[in-house]
């Protein structure tokens, strides 16, 4: 489901006399009388939240940021470095680049990455919307890319709409990115520039770039499990056997189909698949080679829901027992209630949130807990695997 930025601007309304009227909105707001606009929820929600943080909305609330070794370490091992030039390329072909200035942060609100017109970004460093800086709400208030981060969705924010007076000659708009992979948060692409050059494309714009950027993500991924294949295909001579990248995603598997991942291999640790059952995953190159440990192929679960949920796994003679979350508890619960009709992606967010408005959560941590089982765990719908046999206790 793809969810796109709503225009900061109603239709039909005239964008200077908008942004004038957001502004006296904010100084009504702040000076604790009725304004004649009233602020859109997902601003509200926001203001409550800085509000109850202690910051200040006339002036410049204190800057928070990294030192530059940091910025140039966060880069290097942010996979969004992968995709900064075809951004760059995005928002320098419209016509009003020298107007915007494009930013990327990473999952934590810091810039790593920012581009645009001298001018602009002249503009910028008086608001200390500069590289290493943290740009979430509990730092500089209300802002689209904190905002964002804060409501998990494309946020744009227009002149007063801004927490932070200093903020309100802006308009700014953005968008969570995410790991196609993995639906982990990797950061968020935002375009801001003077507020009354905001357009109508700016938000299809973000869009596009968020949409570019997962879409390679996506492609080098395949791209680096076709070379991981190449290499071990001579090794997989005889089955059953898996390889696997390093966050158990499979490049090759001859005698066995498990799927398209399986639980992150670790040195030593031995991992369950279904349909090999118990394996030791040997390094190979850039990945792993996983076979099978003995010839046990059933997998047992058993679930003790205690205050600090415990999961054990066994097969064969093998297995292991490790703390899990209390979400993914529950998630093994209601799957295991499901049987194999499993659940979809909207009946498992109706299920833990009582709504369909938690997709992309519910994405997120279905992948964290198959990092962990991996194809134990099965997709389309969600549900346990076949040959998975799961014992839940009730505990205290």
């Amino acid at each position: 489901m793809t969810v796109v930025v709503h225009s900061a601007v109603p239709p039909g309304r005239n964008l200077p006399t908008y942004a004038r009227d957001l502004v006296r909105m904010h100084e009504a707001v702040i000076g604790g009388s009725r304004p004649a606009v009233p602020p859109r929820p997902l601003v509200s929600r926001s203001w409550s939240r800085v509000l109850s943080l202690g910051l200040t909305a006339d002036g410049m609330n204190a800057r928070d940021s990294v030192p530059g070794d940091e910025v140039e370490r966060r880069r290097h091992d942010s996979p969004l470095r992968h995709v900064i030039e075809d951004l760059r390329q995005v928002v320098g072909a419209t016509s009003d680049s020298a107007h915007m200035l494009l930013v990327v942060t990473d999952a934590d609100g810091i810039i790593l990455w920012r581009e645009g017109s001298s001018a602009v970004r002249r503009k910028a460093d008086t608001l200390g919307f500069v590289e290493g800086s943290e740009w979430t709400e509990s730092r500089v208030g209300t802002n689209a890319i904190g905002t964002a981060l804060a409501e998990a969705a494309p946020i744009e924010l227009l002149a007063g709409e801004h927490f932070e007076q200093n903020q309100h000659p802006w308009y700014c708009t953005a968008s969570p990115i995410h790991d196609p992979r993995t639906g982990e948060l990797l950061g968020v692409i935002d375009v801001s520039g003077p507020a009354l050059t905001l357009h109508p494309a700016i938000g299809a714009l973000v869009e596009t770039g968020k949409r570019l950027a997962e879409s390679q993500l996506w492609r080098t991924h395949r791209q680096r499990l076709e070379r991981l294949r190449q290499m071990a295909e001579p090794v997989l001579s005889s089955g059953p056997a898996l390889v696997v990248d390093e966050d158990g995603w499979v490049a090759h598997s001859v005698g066995v189909s498990a799927g398209e991942r399986i639980a992150a291999p670790q040195a030593g640790q031995v991992v369950a698949v279904p349909g090999l059952g118990a394996c030791l995953p040997e390094p190979i190159a850039d990945g792993w080679l996983v076979r099978p440990a003995d010839t046990a192929r059933t997998v047992r679960l058993d679930l003790d829901l205690t205050p600090a949920p415990l999961l054990s796994l066994q097969t064969g003679d093998t297995g292991w027992r490790r703390p899990i979350t209390r979400r993914h508890a529950e998630i093994l619960v209601r799957l295991e209630k499901a049987g194999r009709d499993g659940l979809s992606a909207v009946a498992l967010s109706h299920a833990l949130y009582g709504d369909a408005e938690h997709l992309v959560t519910v994405r997120a941590e279905v992948s964290r807990l198959r990092r962990l089982l991996g194809a134990i765990v099965d997709t389309r719908p969600y549900r346990l695997a076949e040959g998975v046999r799961m014992t839940v206790h009730a505990g205290q």
